[in-house]
Parts: structure tokens; sequence; C-alpha cells
């Protein structure tokens, strides 16, 4: 399917690995000029080097921004203004741990809330409106089930998750009758590099080989109807959908690619 993206400029943030690297990586392949973002500068270059490496013929771009911080994303803004006109936000930065409530600081909070959060709030503060005053946009923002189905030993992600649904809830409902939508993707557990990074700690502290503990904790999860961990290609793929023209009927919506962690028919 051609996903009619050619020539429309999208950021991704959170862009250097995993699900956003995947997102950013399959934008360009269907034709859009895709900035690409991380907290630093040389991580930055290298992952536009590798993605023009991959696809020499797309055009790539990068900013580099610790999104926690306002006055780097002001700046970061700034640099996106000089490229041009953005016509799709894709909101993919986050960061997660596994701790005990009682054990979670107000400066773990405080991270949380202001990366998955907070840089949605931002950066779609920013875009929105010229979005909308241009006549098409879209904004995806890279939820997780973790946000319906709150797990008990990542109750500040989960949180987070759960607020950023409601943003982008409510912030479709600004675009009433216009070619602008904005819509969450509710991905599963995933094998990015952060997950990995995760496992190997675990792992490590338990005493056990990371590929044994990756293989429990895809068996965990009962209701899951997959039984393994999805790849970040799978979900990026519901969320290219989502930032092309094809998805001109969906607006509001929290769409599911969880590999049937979450019961619910709805």
């Amino acid at each position: 399917m051609d996903l009619q993206m050619e020539g429309r400029r999208a950021l991704v943030s959170g862009s250097t690995q995993g699900i956003g690297y995947a997102v950013a990586s399959a934008l360009a392949r269907e034709g859009a000029r895709v900035v690409l973002h991380g907290r630093g500068e040389r991580r930055v270059r290298d992952t536009v080097a590798r993605l023009r490496e991959e696809l020499p013929d797309a055009e790539v771009a990068g900013v580099a921004a610790d999104v926690s911080d306002a006055g780097q994303v002001e700046r970061m803004c700034r640099e996106l203004d000089a490229l041009g006109p953005v016509d799709v936000l894709v909101n993919n930065v986050g960061v997660f741990g596994l701790q005990a409530f009682a054990e979670t600081t107000d400066a773990a909070w405080s991270r949380q809330l202001e990366v998955n959060l907070m840089s949605g709030v931002r950066l779609s503060r920013h875009l929105l409106g010229g979005m909308l005053d241009r006549g098409w946009g879209r904004v995806v923002f890279v939820a997780s089930e973790s946000g319906v189905d709150v797990p008990a030993d990542m109750v500040a992600y989960g949180v987070t998750k759960a607020a950023q649904l409601a943003l982008a809830n409510g912030l479709a409902k600004l675009t009433r009758g216009t070619a602008v939508t904005v819509n969450s993707v509710v991905g599963g557990p995933t094998w990015s590099d952060g997950v990995a990074s995760a496992v190997d700690e675990v792992a490590r502290a338990q005493g056990m080989a990371p590929a044994e503990l990756a293989a429990v904790l895809a068996g965990s999860r009962p209701t899951s109807l997959a039984q393994r961990f999805l790849e970040p290609d799978e979900v990026a793929s519901l969320v290219c959908y989502l930032a092309s023209p094809r998805s001109s009927a969906t607006n509001g919506a929290a769409l599911r690619a969880d590999g049937g962690v979450l019961p619910t028919v709805l």
C-alpha cells in the first residue's frame, strides 16, 4: 500500500534506536523527509548517517535535545522551524524503569513525567498550530498497554502513559472539522534496545543468562496472545499508517499493537 507520504516532513522523537528508529526508517522508505531526534549530538549524527547509508535517496536531518529540559526543547523547536514545516509529529521518546512504588523517588517521577508526557505537550504545542493553519497534519503518540493496565513494578511509567493517552484524546478535539488528526498507538512488550538493556541488568542481578530471562518474561503475561516480545517494526507499521493520509477517518483513537496482551475488545 502506498502511504502517500512523499515529500511530507516527519519528526520522530526518540528515534536513534528501537521503535523510534523503526518508525523513522519506515517513513523514509515511504518518501517522507525524516527528522531524527535523540538526546546527544553525536548519537544523532551517527543515526542520521546510518539511515542515509540504508536509504541513500532519503532526505534525513537530525536534532538533538534532552526533552526533559524545557529550554533544550525550545532550542530544538527553533532548529525545526529552520528546516521547514513539520507535517507529522510522532511523539515516541520515553523512559521507563522497574522499581517498587515505595522506592520510586520524586526525581524518578519527575524524570518520567518530563520525558514521557511533557515532551509530547511541548512538541505538540509548538507544531499542532502550524498543521491546523496549513490544513493537514498528523500527531501520533507511541503509548503503551502499561497505560491501560498499569504494572505494579512500573507505576510511574504506567501513569505517564495513561496521561499520554488522555493528552492525545484531548488534542484530537482541537482538530474538529479539519484534516489534522491526533491518535495513539498502544504498544505491547517490544524487544527494543532499552528493553534489552533492562533485561541484561536484571539478568546479571539474578545470575541468569539474558536470553533465559527474556524467554521467561516473554511467556510471563498470561493474557498475551503473541507469547513473545514484539519487534519494533511491528509497532512501527501501525504508527506509520496513522501518520499517513490513508488514516483520515481515524482521529482521537487509541489503536492497539499489543500482541493481544490487553484482554478487552476495545
